[in-house]
């Protein structure tokens, strides 16, 4: 295994990390824009922006790329999220070229009129699809609610208004200030012709204009409240709760992540046996998610209604005992072998091992070998955990319920 980086003359990264013995590689083009870097006149722009790659370029149409993807038995798709657009595909290490050559074409898309109108149908249906599905955008809302004006406010989809509202030269602006090969990073996994990939990148992506794309990275403050939205034809109550966590530049984020485990894993955590293994709740689980600058713990509860106080209630003696009596020696332990587990049996494939040595260098601008991340976890102390729970207390946090009941006891 071995990592290589370069860098071509306008500010484009080009980074592997690269094993001979791999039958297959993955790749894609890092993109660091998302939600938190538009405005309000332009929200939902970003995920907008990744579905209009895909609708054809000068040298391509929109039936072109998705058949040449085809063509070379790819696995091939984007995502947009608040801090990154990510254009990736995995394949036979034979089809390295085309799919380099294909994924830089689609990174300088036409924009046709024609083809942004009739996505932006598309996009509207996605937007009122998810508010009609349990449990109806209680993530959206809550994070909206914890951040208010902080940039991470903003809900990747956008909303019916704010996509409505958008124009081809809004995208096209937003994509002049974002879309720099100095805010692009190319990644690689697996059985990676290396050489070969920083040839092909710079005569397909070398003569892409570089400019400055500045991100502010703001530390959210802390914030409590509680919102109930009804929805009288809902069968069940969602609940989402948002208290701050680690950053994704900080060291503790590791400790944080152990906590997280331990407290909201979806089998064998304190949730899991006070509320699912009890019958007291359909879901009931708690997740770490790092953003840079801020992060956020989640909690997330689905019960029957009649449950709901009942069920916070002891969500919060959960949250509470944490913040005052720790965690265990035999606690950190289990969630250290289930965390553990997971990154190993997720580095096999080359596919997963690029999302992660792309994501750390757009965020952190470091490589880490699967090796150097087990003994991050592995050097976490229930001292360490402890301090966490001090610095980000749990139970200061953003409700928002979302279900039939029309408010929530005390709320």
């Amino acid at each position: 295994m071995q990592f290589r980086k370069h860098t071509l003359d306008n500010g484009l990264e080009i980074v592997a990390e690269c094993n001979p013995h791999a039958y297959s590689m993955a790749l894609g083009f890092f993109v660091k824009t998302g939600s938190r870097d538009e405005t309000g006149k332009n929200h939902g722009v970003s995920h907008y922006l990744e579905h209009m790659t895909f609708k054809g370029t000068p040298t391509r149409s929109a039936a072109d790329v998705n058949r040449e993807l085809d063509e070379i038995g790819s696995h091939a798709n984007a995502f947009t999220s608040e801090e990154q657009t990510v254009y990736y595909a995995a394949f036979l290490p034979e089809y390295q070229d085309k799919a380099v050559e294909l994924l830089g074409d689609i990174l300088r898309p036409s924009l046709r009129g024609d083809d942004f109108d009739m996505e932006k149908k598309v996009i509207l249906e996605e937007i009122a699809k998810y508010e009609d599905q349990p449990p109806f955008g209680a993530h959206e809302k809550c994070m909206a609610a914890h951040f208010g004006s902080h940039p991470l406010g903003r809900s990747v989809l956008g909303t019916t208004a704010s996509v409505g509202a958008l124009s081809r030269e809004q995208m096209l602006d937003y994509f002049q200030q974002r879309y720099s090969p100095r805010n692009i990073a190319v990644v690689a996994a697996g059985n990676v012709d290396y050489d070969r990939l920083v040839s092909l990148t710079d005569k397909c992506c070398g003569s892409w204009e570089p400019f400055d794309a500045p991100r502010e990275t703001p530390r959210a403050d802390a914030h409590t409240s509680v919102e109930v939205i009804q929805k009288e034809a809902a069968n069940q109550q969602y609940v989402v709760q948002i208290a701050n966590g680690p950053a994704v530049e900080d060291d503790d984020r590791y400790a944080g992540r152990i906590l997280a485990t331990v407290l909201g894993d979806d089998s064998g955590s304190r949730l899991f046996w006070e509320l699912i293994d009890t019958g007291l709740a359909e879901c009931a689980a708690m997740g770490a998610y790092e953003y840079q600058g801020t992060g956020v713990y989640m909690t997330y509860l689905c019960c029957a209604p009649e449950d709901t106080a009942d069920n916070l209630e002891l969500i919060a003696k959960i949250m509470r005992e944490a913040e005052t009596a720790g965690i265990t020696e035999d606690e950190l332990a289990q969630a250290k072998s289930k965390i553990l587990s997971h990154i190993v049996l997720q580095s096999e494939r080359p596919g997963n091992r690029m999302f992660s040595v792309g994501s750390n260098w757009l965020q952190r601008r470091e490589y880490r070998t699967v090796r150097e991340i087990l003994d991050s976890y592995e050097a976490v102390t229930v001292r360490d955990v402890v301090a966490v729970l001090e610095k980000y207390p749990l139970t200061a946090n953003t409700t928002v319920a979302v279900g039939p009941m029309p408010h929530l006891p005390d709320a």
